[in-house]
């Protein structure tokens, strides 16, 4: 099973899953092959186990808030173009009317997610979209630079939504906040949605926990957080500030979970 910051990618692949009504996301379950499926389900499980039992509920909620966004985004125009950051196996593209995305992430996950559309494309699965991938590094500044020229060249002018989805805290703090803010480099962003832990989370008993399920499969343990204030600078607009407990709220009309059991991923919304 694979190690790293790619783990993750499996894990949140396994909780969409398991709840895809709730995620809004019924191919969630098509992007493991059925041998990988029973190794990704034994991956959750553990995590369960040592961390805690509901990433499924956060990992959907935040992917059907992400959703409902790119959704809103598409209706206000139709040429509205996806740019994903940490796309992993998510299934945006394909289950809304993009006419183009751009998906990035670590070069393996890039390789993957590739090889898994192709086969979902020929099978019927998933429909012909005009989906690009590019591996990169969010780490390298150059990089960065180079993908919001990519960006713009691939946008053409046209609208773009941009996502940070379940990244910005395994990156060291000067590079999460400008991933944060890299929508603020395209030409015509329009909607920017990041999901990030809160600093006054930093001492949550599950993410003590989660560290150490970082150290065991070697994912970095240190993480950024991020307070109101950074990432109203970052994201140059004021933003509606979502968590656990507002989600549930949302989607569930009661909070079935209070945030002290869960991983206290806020969701940041900034229209412009």
């Amino acid at each position: 099973m694979h190690r790293g910051v790619e783990a993750t990618a499996y894990l949140v692949n396994e909780s969409r899953a398991r709840r895809p009504d709730l995620a809004g996301d019924p191919l969630a379950a098509a992007w493991m092959p059925d041998g990988e499926r029973p190794a990704v389900r034994g991956l959750w499980d553990k995590f369960a186990e040592v961390v805690y039992e509901h990433d499924d509920l956060v990992v959907s909620l935040r992917g059907r808030c992400v959703a409902d966004t790119l959704g809103a985004a598409l209706r206000k125009d139709p040429d509205t173009i996806l740019v994903n950051c940490g796309a992993g196996f998510s299934s945006y593209p394909w289950l809304l009317p993009f006419r183009a995305a751009l998906e990035v992430d670590l070069p393996d996950l890039v390789r993957a997610k590739q090889q898994r559309v192709t086969e979902l494309v020929a099978s019927g699965v998933l429909p012909e979209r005009d989906v690009r991938h590019a591996p990169v590094d969010l780490n390298d500044p150059s990089a960065r630079s180079e993908l919001i020229s990519l960006v713009n060249e691939f946008a053409d002018g046209r609208p773009v939504a941009y996502v940070a989805e379940g990244v910005v805290f395994y990156l060291p703090p000067e590079d999460a906040r400008a991933v944060v803010g890299l929508g603020a480099g395209f030409d015509n962003c329009v909607v920017s949605a990041v999901s990030y832990w809160p600093a006054a989370a930093a001492e949550s008993r599950v993410l003590a926990d989660q560290r150490d399920w970082f150290r065991s499969r070697s994912v970095p343990e240190e993480a950024t957080y991020l307070t109101d204030d950074e990432l109203t600078s970052l994201l140059g607009a004021e933003f509606e500030n979502q968590g656990p407990e507002d989600l549930q709220r949302r989607y569930l009309s009661r909070v079935v979970v209070p945030e002290s059991d869960l991983i206290p991923e806020y969701v940041a919304v900034s229209w412009t």
